[in-house]
């Protein structure tokens, strides 16, 4: 397995009140055997899995200088993360949505990349059949809907300290909330956005195919050559190259995507990280409001479905199925 554990341990915090968190510290770091590497991996497969706000460490954070004390040897990785999760106990107490939870620190290295971790996982009960069927109750973590996750690439911290992007959070369920969370424990500002990064992607084929006079065909080519890409970058874990990209689209005698990019204003760095969400225009067409959501694929627009601008109608032949038994059994 590529990933290697070279420290790890828990923490807990537990909310008694809506201002008041208690801390309780484990004594010594975890034995590093099968079940503690799972765990990490889990974490680090459903990480992987979740849209991720970037960042960098304000000048004056507190937890960059302890980790730089962490890896100059002045303090070590207990005591370290000990004093860490009082501080992230006081943060927690800021913000009434946060129950607390089992807290894991870790020290790892994946992929030749050397990572620290720190998760709060929420504890699930269930229930346990034993071999003589008897049923008792039991808590497991729940990794799966984990949304407080923070993580620092160490040697991009290390080895590129004008990155805006060493320091990884989860977005989470409740929205800005987490990201102001991670924000302040961390001592850190937002980066590279990668959502914005994605929207302008978008625009900048949407342009270059209207620049080099594509017609309707071949620009849908085009939006779907860039999604398969895009896709299997997100599936292989890598990132948007625009070079590598630029060398599957269509070029003119006197254009190409590299060089129309570097000629426009679109702001986009030469690789950064895919955002499914947002990609999803390449394929689809998605609204909601005023109690209406509308989702259909980009392909359908012109024929099945039309637009009239001037009188902001969308005209939808041949509904699905479904949709149409149930407006026949409303109109009964």
């Amino acid at each position: 397995m590529s990933l290697q554990i070279e420290q790890i341990v828990l923490h807990q915090l537990i909310r008694k009140s809506e201002t008041d968190i208690d801390v309780v510290l484990r004594d010594s770091l975890l034995d590093n055997h099968q079940v503690v590497t799972d765990l990490i991996a889990d974490i680090n497969r459903i990480y992987n899995n979740k849209s991720k706000a970037y960042g960098l460490f304000n000048e004056n954070s507190l937890f960059e200088s302890s980790v730089k004390e962490l890896k100059q040897g002045n303090q070590d990785f207990l005591n370290f993360t000990q004093q860490s999760v009082k501080q992230l106990r006081n943060e927690l107490a800021k913000y009434p949505f946060a129950e607390g939870g089992t807290v894991v620190f870790c020290l790892y290295r994946y992929l030749a990349v050397e990572y620290l971790l720190i998760a709060v996982l929420n504890s699930c009960h269930s229930m346990l059949v034993d071999d003589q069927l008897e049923i008792s109750q039991t808590q497991y973590l729940d990794i799966d809907h984990a949304d407080i996750i923070a993580r620092i690439d160490i040697t991009e911290w290390q080895t590129e300290p004008d990155s805006k992007r060493y320091l990884t959070f989860l977005k989470g369920r409740v929205g800005r909330k987490v990201s102001d969370f991670f924000m302040d424990y961390l001592g850190a500002s937002e980066g590279l956005n990668a959502k914005n990064q994605n929207k302008n992607l978008v625009q900048a084929v949407d342009d270059y195919c209207q620049e080099i006079q594509l017609d309707k065909q071949e620009k849908r080519a085009v939006r779907e050559q860039v999604y398969g890409y895009c896709k299997g970058q997100l599936e292989a874990g890598e990132e948007i190259k625009l070079s590598n990209l630029a060398k599957e689209l269509p070029t003119s005698d006197d254009n190409n995507f590299s060089a129309f990019v570097a000629s426009q204003d679109y702001e986009l760095d030469e690789e950064f990280p895919v955002d499914r969400s947002t990609l999803r225009q390449l394929k689809k067409f998605s609204g909601s409001g005023g109690g209406l959501t509308i989702n259909f694929d980009s392909d359908l627009l012109g024929e099945r479905i039309k637009w009239d601008a001037q009188s902001d109608t969308l005209v939808i032949k041949g509904i699905p199925p479904n949709l149409r038994d149930q407006l026949q059994r409303n109109n009964n």
